[in-house]
C-alpha cells in the first residue's frame, strides 16, 4: 500500500509506476483505492464510473479498468457536499455528515471489491488518500489504514520534500498512527531537488528515529505528461517563459472552478506545435487560436462565475473575431440557450440562461448517463471549414465516452453515437433505447445523436475524444489553414506516447527505488525467484 504524508505527495503516479514494473516482471498486477474523491473520472466498459486515476494505473498494469478498483468516488458539487458513487453507479448527494453515517455501507462496498480483487490477481497495489494521520477522521476513514488493517498490505508512505518539512511529515505520521505506525514499513521521498549529498544525513537521521528505511529519493522531474488525480499541475498553469521555442497553435481550456477530466486536454501536450493553457485571463482568451470550455461537476456554478467575473462577455467578443469554440460535457451545456435545474442538483436555481451559440437547452436530471461510445461524425468538412480525404476515414471510429446528469434537446447531430451496453451493470441514462434497438458487437448498445453546431461554436458530450488521432490531426490542421499554416506532416499517436511516458516513468522508479525491498515484503515465491533471477 502507498500512503502518503498529505494530498498530492504523488501517490497515484508512484502505484502506476510500480503497477507498470510488476507488469514487466509478469506478475498479475491490479491497482486498488478504496475510496477517491475526484472531478476527474473514466468510464468502465460496464458503465460505472471510477476515477481517472485509478483507470490510468490499470493502463499501467496492463489490465481492463473496472469498477472494483475504485468502489467509492466522490465527487465535489459546491463547497460542503459531494455525489457519493458507489460500485460505479450514482448512490446520491451527501453533506460529510451524512456520509459518516453511510460509513458502513461503504465500508462493505470497499471489502467486497477488494475480495473479488485479490481473488483474481496476484498482486494488488493499493492507494491511500490524503493522510492517515488525520486525527479527526482516523475513526472514520475507510481508506488508508483501515483498509491497511484489513488487507494486511505493508505500507510505504512518500513525502513530498519540494513543499518542505518531510521528514517533519514522516516522524509526525509515525507519532499520530499509535499502533498503526507498525504497518509502515518504509518511506520514500519524492521531488527532490538538489544535491542529495546534503539529503543522506537526513535520511539516516530519520530511519534511527523512526527505525524505517528511506528506500527511495524520485528526484524533481515535472510534469511527466502523465494522467494527475485531481489537478491540473502547476506546471501546466506558469506562464510561458520567453526563451521557450514558438508554437504555432495557441488553446486555451477555461479554468473552471469544478474544472472536471482535464485529462481531456492532454494529448495537445505531445503536439510540439501546440501551446495548451489553462486561463482565465483577458489577453489568453483573446490571442487564443481555439478556446475550450471544459467539462464541470456545476455546471451551473460554473456559468454563472464565468457570467458574474466578465469571463463569458470575452468569450463572446472572441468568438465574433472569429476564434473557434467547444464545449465538451458541461461546457457543451454552457453553449446552449438554456439550463433546466428542475430538482435543483446543481444549484437553487430552477433555470438559468445559457450563452446562447447554440440552439440547444439542458435538463439536469437525476440520473447519470454513464456509457463508453464509439462515434462518427457526420459531417467532418462542415465541422472543420477544411475538405479532408473523400473517405472520411479520420472521423469514424471514434472512440470516447459519456459521464453527464443533463439530457440535452434541440439542434442535435453533429456526430452519430453508438453507447455501449454490458449485459452486467447497466448505464444509467434518462433516454430511452431507439425502437428497435441497433445492436452492435457482443456488448450490444444502441445509436443516438449527438452534438451540435453553429458557426464557429460546437459541443458535444465525449470525454476522451481528443485521445483520437486522426481526429485530433484533422481539428490543429483546420486551425492552422484559418492562419494560413501548412497542414501537419504525419500523425501523433497518442497511445504510444501515453505508454512511452509509463514505462519511462517506471524506469525511474527502478533507478530510484528499492523494488526488491519492496518485493521482500511481498514475501511470496514466485517474487523471491525474481529477486534469484534480478529485475
Amino acid at each position: 500500500m502507498i500512503q502518503g504524508t498529505g494530498s498530492g505527495a504523488g501517490k497515484s503516479v508512484i502505484v502506476a509506476g510500480i503497477c507498470r514494473i510488476f507488469r514487466d516482471m509478469g506478475i498479475k498486477v491490479a491497482p486498488f483505492k478504496a475510496q477517491n474523491m475526484a472531478l476527474n473520472s473514466f468510464i468502465t466498459k460496464e458503465g460505472g464510473e471510477i476515477g481517472r486515476a485509478q483507470a490510468f494505473q490499470a493502463e499501467a498494469a496492463g489490465i481492463e479498468p473496472f469498477n472494483d478498483i475504485n468502489p467509492i468516488l466522490l465527487k465535489a458539487t459546491g463547497e460542503s457536499g459531494c455525489q457519493v458513487i458507489l460500485n460505479g453507479k450514482v448512490y446520491g448527494n451527501m453533506t460529510a455528515i451524512d456520509y459518516y453515517a453511510f460509513k458502513d455501507t461503504a465500508w462493505k462496498a470497499v471489502t467486497s471489491a477488494y475480495d473479488k480483487l485479490s481473488q483474481n490477481y496476484d498482486v494488488i497495489v493499493i492507494e491511500g488518500a490524503g493522510s492517515p494521520a488525520e486525527i479527526n477522521l482516523q475513526k472514520e476513514e475507510i481508506v488508508n489504514m483501515s483498509v491497511a488493517r484489513y488487507t494486511g498490505a505493508p505500507v510505504i508512505l512518500v513525502g513530498d520534500i519540494d513543499k518542505g518539512g518531510v521528514f517533519a511529515s514522516f516522524y509526525g505520521t509515525i507519532g499520530l498512527l499509535d499502533g498503526d505506525a507498525d504497518y509502515i514499513k518504509a518511506f520514500i521521498v519524492n521531488k527532490f531537488r538538489g544535491d542529495i549529498g546534503i539529503l543522506r544525513p537526513g535520511l539516516r537521521m530519520i530511519e534511527n528515529k523512526t527505525g524505517r528505511p528511506v528506500i527511495g529519493v524520485i528526484n524533481y522531474f515535472g510534469d511527466l505528461g502523465l494522467h494527475e488525480e485531481d489537478a491540473i499541475p502547476i506546471e501546466r498553469l506558469i506562464p510561458k517563459r520567453r526563451d521557450e521555442p514558438f508554437k504555432a497553435i495557441k488553446i486555451v481550456v477555461l479554468r473552471l472552478r469544478y474544472i472536471a477530466n482535464f485529462t481531456d486536454f492532454d494529448p495537445f501536450m505531445y503536439e510540439p506545435g501546440v501551446e495548451l493553457k489553462y486561463s482565465l485571463r483577458e489577453e489568453d482568451i483573446n490571442n487564443a487560436d481555439l478556446i475550450i470550455i471544459p467539462g464541470s461537476k456545476n455546471t451551473v456554478s460554473d456559468l454563472l462565475f464565468l457570467r458574474q467575473n466578465g469571463i463569458e462577455e470575452c468569450v463572446k467578443l472572441a468568438v465574433n473575431k472569429g476564434i473557434p469554440l467547444i464545449g465538451i460535457c458541461g461546457g457543451y451545456q454552457m453553449l446552449g440557450k438554456k439550463i433546466f435545474d428542475p430538482y435543483n442538483i446543481e444549484s437553487s436555481e430552477k433555470e438559468v440562461e445559457g450563452m446562447g451559440f447554440l440552439d440547444i437547452v439542458t435538463s439536469i436530471e437525476k440520473t447519470k448517463t454513464t456509457y463508453q461510445v464509439e462515434a462518427e461524425l457526420i459531417n467532418g468538412s462542415k465541422l472543420f471549414n477544411v475538405v479532408q480525404d473523400s473517405s472520411n476515414d479520420g472521423f469514424k471510429n471514434l472512440k470516447g465516452y459519456e459521464i453527464h446528469m443533463g439530457v440535452t434537446t434541440g439542434d442535435i447531430g453533429l456526430f452519430r453515437l453508438y453507447r455501449y451496453q454490458n449485459t452486467g451493470l447497466r448505464a444509467q441514462s434518462t433516454e430511452n433505447p431507439p425502437s428497435p434497438p441497433f445492436n452492435k458487437g457482443e456488448l450490444g448498445g444502441f445509436e443516438v445523436l449527438d452534438g451540435s453546431m453553429k458557426g464557429n461554436v460546437w459541443g458535444i458530450y465525449i470525454h476522451g475524444l481528443f485521445d483520437n488521432d486522426s481526429f485530433r490531426t484533422a481539428l490543429l490542421n483546420s486551425l492552422r489553414y484559418r492562419k494560413g499554416l501548412p497542414p501537419i506532416k504525419g500523425t501523433i499517436n497518442y497511445f504510444e506516447l501515453k505508454e512511452n511516458a509509463i514505462d519511462k516513468w517506471a524506469d525511474v522508479l527502478r533507478s530510484s527505488v528499492d523494488i526488491c525491498f519492496i518485493l521482500r515484503l511481498l514475501d511470496m515465491e514466485y517474487c523471491k525467484e525474481h529477486l534469484i533471477r534480478g529485475i
